[in-house]
């Protein structure tokens, strides 16, 4: 079948994720047949560059030999069983190299993102009741974060057009500053802004410690808010302003996990582990290299013990049918696999380092502000973009073979790690000509 045919077909059966459906008549989606390596294939056989990953999903590309190897095995052994009264081995040798990852542990899985939120947010908040301090109920995020579209994690996202319809159904929380380096003061330096923005949220944490449960942040760099980045000495500080107010950090690496900012996890560029920055870490995306839904939670021992009792109202009763699923567990154990054969971390540094100089005319274009980068994450604003810019910069981007979707009047790169550099000089080119036209 042609691209005509499954588009006709989707405009009937399908309403798409993140969109207004009477748009798409006049910007179709993209019907694909299948993807290599870094490119995504449709039904007529034209190639597009996938440069969001796949909505940052993709680690290591389309079908992936090693990942695909994992998952046909594990096919053979068992598809699915219960996670409640039962156990397997993907899901326990998972936890048990995250833990190792992050020094955090008992892992709990979810689905997606937005889940991985609700599961630490309700725990944050049932370990206070647990342990006696019940008017901790409170959560602080950031200003234009952005943690997923469910009720709870709506509740501490910061994005207007996601969130205001739903206002009367969300409970209130405290945005603070935030230490995206873009609003820093002339002459003041990404990482003074960012001591900055974390003494702002200390003197609110000074008279609402007692009723505050958690902060939640996205490290290094919050994604819906344009790729905005901030200096990892804000995560340190932050770690220091929870420990004095008693109140719990959530590190919400669901994007910026996996190496994507040069490191396996972002809390890394502010400490030896996670576990010295995080009290709970919410991990998704990239988990599985873009294959199978999965999502995970790990928290502090401590955490976990208060939950540790006889009496069943005290435990954790959160569940869904296909919590840590067999083959999305094989799938991640694949990803972490390819992590250790191909030191990828350090592969990705030298590779981020070259494709930033290959970058440098598109960084000095006169409608550039702001050109970003955190390891495998490139980002600039547009200069006077016109209402309608990101939709038409994707559409235009088709047209010269590349997947790119702006967010707002901010373009950014987040490609899979297999992306080389002719791939990178299309892409570079393709931008450059784009912003000229």
């Amino acid at each position: 079948m042609s691209n005509s045919d499954w588009l006709d077909r989707t405009r009937t059966a399908l309403w798409h994720p993140c969109t207004q459906m009477k748009q798409l008549e006049a910007m179709p989606p993209l019907p694909i047949a299948r993807g290599e390596g870094p490119w995504l294939i449709d039904y007529d056989g034209r190639r597009y560059l996938d440069a969001v990953s796949s909505w940052w999903v993709n680690l290591f590309g389309h079908a992936e030999p090693r990942i695909n190897a994992a998952i046909v095995d594990q096919l053979s052994r068992i598809e699915h069983v219960i996670l409640a009264g039962c156990t397997h081995a993907p899901v326990v040798e998972l936890s048990e190299r995250l833990a190792s990852l992050t020094g955090l542990g008992h892992a709990f899985y979810a689905s997606d993102g937005a889940s991985a939120t609700e599961i630490a947010l309700k725990m944050s908040f049932h370990y206070w009741r647990n342990s006696g301090q019940p008017d901790k109920t409170g959560f602080v995020s950031l200003k234009n974060g952005y943690h997923g579209e469910t009720l709870g994690a709506l509740s501490v996202t910061d994005v207007a057009l996601f969130k205001d319809t739903y206002a009367p159904l969300l409970r209130n929380s405290h945005q603070a500053m935030s230490p995206d380096w873009r609003l820093a003061e002339p002459g003041e330096s990404a990482e003074t802004y960012a001591l900055r923005a974390a003494a702002d949220l200390e003197v609110w944490l000074v008279d609402h410690a007692d009723t505050t449960a958690a902060v939640i942040v996205e490290p290094l760099v919050q994604g819906a808010a344009g790729m905005a980045m901030h200096h990892p000495a804000y995560l340190a500080r932050l770690r220091e302003v929870c420990d004095r107010h008693d109140v719990h950090l959530i590190a919400d690496e669901i994007a910026v996990g996996f190496g994507r900012t040069g490191t396996m996890f972002a809390c890394e560029q502010a400490a030896a582990r996670v576990a010295d920055i995080a009290d709970f870490i919410c991990l998704s995306k990239g988990i599985t290299g873009g294959y199978l839904p999965l999502s995970a939670v790990l928290t502090r021992d401590e955490i976990y013990a208060a939950f540790y009792d006889d009496r069943t109202a005290r435990g954790f009763l959160h569940s869904h049918s296909y919590t840590g699923n067999p083959l999305a567990c094989r799938a991640a154990l694949a990803v972490l696999d390819i992590f250790a054969q191909d030191d990828v971390i350090a592969r990705n540094r030298t590779k981020s380092a070259r494709f930033t100089e290959m970058l440098a005319e598109l960084r000095g274009h006169p409608r550039v502000r702001h050109f970003r980068q955190a390891g495998m994450i490139w980002a600039f604003d547009v200069a006077d973009a016109a209402p309608g810019f990101a939709a038409d910069f994707h559409r235009r981007a088709l047209d010269l073979g590349v997947f790119i979707r702006p967010i707002g009047n901010t373009v950014y790169f987040m490609p899979p790690y297999c992306i080389g550099e002719a791939e990178m000089t299309q892409l570079n080119e393709a931008t450059l000509t784009l912003l000229d036209t």
